[in-house]
């Protein structure tokens, strides 16, 4: 009996038929590496070969022991196992060397969190440069982005069309009207000094064309003045929660985690907020369960210069369970700036054109308290003064992160309904979405969206992403 790729269609929006699979033989007891193609590493169980505890050993290709099975792809693996294995990082701990063990012991965490605030900004940015002077090495997740759990979906629809014998397949495409590429600007306040820099970073945000969202923490950093809160927003901007006291405990303990997830909700209820970030971008997945707010921001695309190793491995939004999951997917402003000294913008432009080539969402995370100097400032505005190109030559969607936790939502509903040769999308929202076309070129996808006001088969189509030209080349 055929199984649905679930995470297929969640991220695709296209017919059931084209992600129904099998899969072929028992799997393995143990979870581990495996690629899928020479260029997609997977983490899970298979039925073929071996999986491996580390990602350094040499990694077996499954794709060369996938059985056919007539117009059913048959599966050496659980393809939703393995994607939501990747995007809920629960491969971290395979990544995490001795050090690192050590560092998160809780004594040395304890430690380093009562003495932080004490410590010259000089002495507390080396040894955070000490601690990450590794990321050069490190080779999983993918530096500077990482698209692994994109490309799997590429190459399962793809064998899907194969098996079906088709070259083009229509699906809802990422983003409103037809965008290209989504971009959110966000904002983390992290001290007294942030709270009475904001109103100049909304300057410097407005200068430009843009609105963000401010994440603020609730207790214990700052006090949080209510025409603060009603500033934000009635700038047009959004107000979210930021940890709950970015001690650096939020997830500790279970039985502590629980206590102050509580503590958050009712700060979400008391300030009418939607999204949350968590302190340090410091997260366990599988515990936010216990949230009561709509979308998340704490989980990075590759985490090579967070205190948490690890990423999503994904350029798209998710759901975790109730909770949408923005993933930020651009290096933030402190790592940048003060980690590894960089002021050129290379790196954030190198990021924001992989992802746009991928269609994908370009998150971006300053703090106001980072930004006073006149340095880091004109960094930021410099960054700002690049992204305005692009979207207002190509028509990227800037938008706000509810925005996103909205439409992802919409899109999650919305079905693609067949009339005659054409294909119409019912659903909340659907007047705003877009049909596009999977065009099949060996494993690989390319897309075409259908111009407006015609989504038949024949009709002429503008492609979206020309067969992934960008090159994923390490930043030097």
């Amino acid at each position: 009996m055929p199984n649905t790729n679930t995470s297929l269609t969640n991220f695709f929006r296209c017919e059931d038929r084209f992600a129904e699979f099998i899969i072929a033989g028992e799997l393995s007891r143990q979870q581990g590496y495996f690629r899928f193609g020479e260029d997609t590493i997977c983490y899970g169980q298979t039925s073929v070969g071996r999986v491996e505890s580390m990602f350094d050993a040499a990694l077996e290709d499954v794709s060369l022991a996938r059985p056919a099975n007539g117009s059913v792809p048959a599966l050496p693996f659980d393809p939703v196992q393995v994607a939501d294995a990747l995007r809920r990082e629960h491969y971290e701990l395979s990544l995490v060397p001795l050090r690192e063990k050590l560092t998160a012991q809780e004594w040395v965490r304890e430690a380093y969190y009562t003495v932080r605030n004490a410590l010259p900004d000089r002495v507390r940015r080396a040894i955070q440069r000490a601690y990450f002077s590794d990321w050069r090495r490190r080779r999983f997740p993918a530096w500077p982005v990482d698209f692994t759990v994109d490309r799997l979906h590429e190459k399962l629809l793809a064998l899907a069309m194969g098996a079906a014998g088709v070259e083009r397949v229509p699906f809802i495409w990422f983003w409103p009207e037809g965008a290209p590429a989504c971009l959110i600007l966000t904002h983390d306040v992290e001290s007294a000094e942030g709270i009475e820099f904001s109103p100049r970073l909304m300057d410097l945000d407005d200068a430009c064309g843009f609105k963000a969202s401010f994440q603020v923490i609730p207790e214990g950093r700052y006090i949080v003045p209510d025409d603060f809160v009603a500033r934000i927003r009635g700038r047009g901007y959004e107000f979210n929660i930021h940890d709950l006291n970015h001690d650096g405990r939020l997830y500790r303990r279970r039985e502590e985690f629980l206590r102050r997830a509580e503590q958050i909700n009712r700060y979400v209820r008391l300030y009418r907020a939607r999204g949350f970030r968590a302190g340090a971008m410091y997260r366990i997945q599988d515990w936010y369960d216990a949230y009561e707010f709509s979308y998340d921001m704490s989980v990075p695309n590759v985490a090579h210069l967070e205190p948490k190793r690890g990423g999503c491995c994904t350029v798209f939004p998710y759901f975790v369970g109730d909770i949408l999951e923005l993933p930020l997917t651009t290096c933030q402003d402190y790592s940048v700036f003060h980690i590894l000294q960089d002021f050129s913008m290379e790196l954030w432009k190198q990021q924001t054109a992989m992802i746009r080539n991928h269609n994908g969402m370009i998150s971006v995370l300053s703090h106001p308290d980072y930004l006073t100097s006149e340095r880091t400032r004109a960094g930021y505005q410099s960054l700002l003064a690049y992204l305005r190109g692009p979207v207002d030559a190509e028509a990227w969607w800037a938008t706000l992160p509810g925005d996103v936790d909205r439409w992802w939502r919409a899109r999650s509903r919305m079905r693609l309904v067949a009339r005659g040769n054409d294909w119409e999308i019912a659903g909340p929202e659907c007047e705003r979405a877009r049909v596009a076309y999977a065009v099949r070129e060996g494993d690989r996808l390319r897309f075409e969206l259908a111009a407006p006001g015609a989504t038949g088969a024949g009709t002429r189509a503008t492609v979206c992403n020309p067969a992934h030209q960008q090159t994923e080349r390490p930043f030097a």
